[in-house]
């Protein structure tokens, strides 16, 4: 890579989703020594984790949905948002800018299009989201997560990049740590968490799904459970008359570590989350968001329930009796819950962020390097060896 300092404008929709990938690019492109600048909505701008060097912009950005009465106001606070943002490139004058989807990332991406500036995005899910497919004949580049990606029209397939998810910093340096002990007469530690705001449905049937484990396992749980505010009295009352150890919260900080330390994970299959189960290497039960746009969390769970890194469980078939089911399936010996991570941590792509900034530094220039064109592979099929955290090894499709 050159090493000329350049100037880089990263746009995202105002949530964690689109700005946890948008923030670990930050970091990365810093680190390389270019200038970064951030274009967000209100919203965005105050979600936690934001590097302190990045400064954010908030653009008005309309949201045009199916009721027509929307449509006025929508393409009206979009072409503001265009215009703002051809002001701030005057001045910042980015060598690209780089979509995160959402929809204020639409009038970066319209703005960098008519002022000719190379633009590239990433789709963090397995379905390519609305803003993205709406911008995706227009911008140089299109960076993926997932392999095959749905809603890619096949006239942009050679524009994508296959690179993942990037995330923290904290997770990403477990992947080299062992699965944590399970043997047969050891605790059993399970992680449950329902997205940034909790899931109810996980409060209503985790608790009584795990009390109807085999008393042999049952016996053996240790419970770390994320809960909506006004569900914690009636959650924490009903691992109490299981007579199961569970420790409740509505936010953990050190979320990092008390992955490192679970052996089995429930909760949703946003892209986040799944990025973060495969670099680390943690089997899971998955309840995909039944109301997400174009059911994009089911199709995310493709790929890790493939390779036998997790199960996932349509949430209308959610009962407690299922994932009693599911559970014992998978913790019914102590190797086939270490199989299942080891399958999860096959899945996972630790270089997210380095090949991601590579693509967009190589945006606008010369020939995308062929190290970055990693999709290609995966998606054809292709075999390599890959390494184990327990340092074995294991064919697996890249």
């Amino acid at each position: 890579m050159s090493g000329a300092s350049k100037h880089f404008v990263l746009a995202a929709g105002g949530t964690g989703g689109h700005l946890i990938p948008a923030f670990a690019l930050a970091i990365e492109l810093e680190k390389r020594g270019h200038h970064v600048a951030l274009i967000t909505d209100a919203r965005g701008a105050n979600i936690p984790g934001k590097p302190e060097f990045l400064p954010a912009h908030v653009l008005p950005a309309g949201r045009i949905t199916k009721n027509p009465l929307s449509w006025i106001s929508g393409i009206r606070s979009i072409v503001e948002g265009r215009r703002m943002a051809l002001r701030l490139f005057e001045s910042f004058k980015p060598s690209a800018v780089i979509g995160f989807g959402g929809y204020p990332a639409a009038p970066a991406l319209l703005a960098s299009t008519s002022a000719e500036i190379p633009s590239v995005v990433h789709e963090q899910n397995a379905v390519l989201g609305r803003v993205n497919r709406f911008l995706a004949g227009r911008v140089q580049a299109i960076a993926t997560a997932f392999p095959g990606v749905r809603r890619l029209r096949p006239k942009h397939a050679d524009k994508v990049h296959l690179v993942g998810n990037p995330v923290r910093p904290e997770v990403l340096q477990l992947r080299d740590e062992p699965f944590p002990p399970f043997t047969e007469d050891g605790l059993l530690r399970v992680l449950v968490t329902g997205g940034s705001q909790g899931a109810s449905v996980l409060s209503d049937v985790v608790p009584d799904g795990l009390a109807m484990l085999q008393p042999a396992l049952r016996s053996r749980l240790q419970v770390t459970q994320q809960c909506r505010a006004e569900d914690l009295d009636t959650v924490r009352e009903r691992y109490r008359t299981h007579d199961i150890p569970a420790e409740l919260g509505t936010y953990f900080e050190d979320m990092a570590a008390r992955l490192a330390d679970a052996h089995l994970f429930i909760g949703r299959a946003g892209a986040s989350t799944i990025a973060e189960l495969t670099a680390v290497g943690r089997p899971a039960i998955l309840i995909p968001l039944p109301i997400a746009t174009d059911n994009h969390q089911a199709i995310n769970t493709g790929e890790i329930v493939k390779a036998g890194g997790a199960r996932a469980i349509k949430q209308p078939f959610f009962t407690a009796k299922e994932l009693a089911k599911q559970i014992q399936a998978m913790a019914q010996r102590p190797d086939t819950l270490a199989t299942a991570a080891h399958a999860a941590w096959n899945c996972g792509r630790p270089k997210a962020v380095e090949d991601l900034a590579d693509l967009v530094e190589n945006a606008g220039g010369a020939e995308m390097m062929d190290v970055i064109r990693v999709g290609a592979d995966k998606t054809s099929g292709a075999k390599q060896t890959v390494r184990m955290p327990t340092g074995a090894t294991k064919d697996a499709a890249r």
